[in-house]
């Protein structure tokens, strides 16, 4: 089956994903500790279920060493609890050996018959400091290792860090045609230059449009070399509630009890907290106005207590509408979605917001999924 990508302009709806907080990142007040909240696979699998009650077309599943749930195994127990969601599984890539890895996910791609997608994550390892070069260059091996197992009978490869001769694959093969999706971010030439030739979805962490917008650029630069198309997602947090007033005290709500050497601490104990898409978040904290905001609606005070993504959309229902669908006319196709805490925001989102949006799950648009009629968008307030 060929795989014809769909360019971002030939695409009238848009992937809406939620985020299952396996790291030990849900909250009533941020930075404070809630038992009730705590990554636990009763918790973080009830935030799956409710974001496909909502209408959710995807999950991302994120991973790390210290804290909370392992990711694959969270995504092969979420297999017999959904029926439609999507379940993006972050892949820190070396952590398995790449053979074991393709396997591994195309079993959960069986499991899951066809809803699996994955996030490719470049970083070091527990206790280690890698030279980005390096890291950057592992992935690489991992991603076409993973592409030569999932498409050819034998894998022979010669690499820096790996090297097979004619190994077999058998019975290896995913369920979807070629292999899930790959989802990637990455502010790095290296890590434009892997995403460009390798992988299908370009993620980014809120900032100002215009930088965003340079960085749609920059990327499409190397997949052109590549004769590729690529689509583009944002990752970033929501508080929408019917009135501007409400989100914005909500906003200050959930940071009133914070300490910011908590803060800190928790900013740094992640993997990627020297990373330069986390040193663009904390720019962007410099930049804001007394109240956080960077922009009328994108407001950072978000990341005083987290590593990674660190700004949230923050209005009544029309105005966060009106964000998205100001970031989908640049060309944004995908947008992975949370709130703290984060089954309560997944509902706001969900029933203020949601049902306004035509969505789609961006595998069955790039026709991965076989063996039936692919699920065409759905439209506003619709639901399966």
């Amino acid at each position: 089956m060929t795989i014809v990508p769909i360019t971002s302009p030939d695409l009238n709806a848009v992937e809406v994903s939620w985020f299952a907080a396996l790291c030990s990142d849900d909250y009533q007040f941020l930075g404070v500790p809630d038992g009730s909240l705590r990554s636990s696979f009763a918790h973080c699998s009830n935030i799956v279920k409710e974001a496909e009650a909502q209408g959710f077309r995807n999950i991302l599943c994120p991973s790390s060493y210290q804290v909370g749930q392992d990711t694959l195994s969270f995504v092969a127990g979420c297999a017999p609890i959904t029926e439609q969601i999507n379940m993006l599984a972050a892949v820190r890539c070396g952590e398995m050996q790449p053979i074991m890895l393709a396997r591994t996910i195309a079993t959960l791609d069986h499991m899951l018959e066809g809803r699996l997608t994955v996030n490719i994550i470049s970083s070091d390892f527990p206790g280690e400091k890698e030279d980005s070069k390096l890291r950057y260059q592992r992935s690489r091996e991992v991603v076409e290792i993973l592409k030569q197992a999932w498409t050819q009978d034998s894998i022979t490869y010669k690499g820096e860090v790996y090297d097979f001769d004619g190994l077999t694959t058998d019975p290896a093969k995913p369920y979807q045609t070629g292999g899930p999706l790959l989802y990637f971010g990455g502010y790095s030439p290296d890590a434009l230059e892997l995403c460009g030739q390798h992988c299908d979805v370009y993620l980014m962490w809120p900032e100002p449009k215009d930088q965003i917008a340079q960085r749609m650029k920059d990327v499409n630069a190397v997949a052109e070399r590549y004769d590729r198309t690529l689509d583009y997602g944002l990752r970033v947090h929501v508080i929408v509630r019917d009135t501007e007033a409400e989100a914005r005290d909500y906003a200050q709500h959930i940071v009133s009890q914070l300490d910011d050497d908590q803060g800190k601490t928790i900013r740094e104990r992640a993997l990627d907290a020297t990373s330069l898409g986390v040193s663009h978040q904390s720019k962007n904290r410099e930049l804001a106005d007394m109240e956080g905001f960077v922009e009328p609606h994108l407001w950072t005070g978000v990341g005083r207590a987290r590593s990674g993504c660190g700004a949230a959309l923050v209005g009544s229902t029309d105005q966060v509408l009106s964000e998205l669908e100001q970031y989908q006319k640049m060309g944004i196709r995908a947008f992975i979605l949370s709130g703290y805490p984060h089954l309560e925001e997944c509902r706001h989102f969900g029933s203020r917001v949601l049902p306004k949006m035509k969505t789609v799950q961006l595998n069955e648009a790039y026709g991965r999924v076989p063996d039936g009629t692919p699920l065409t968008p759905l439209g506003a307030g619709e639901r399966r």
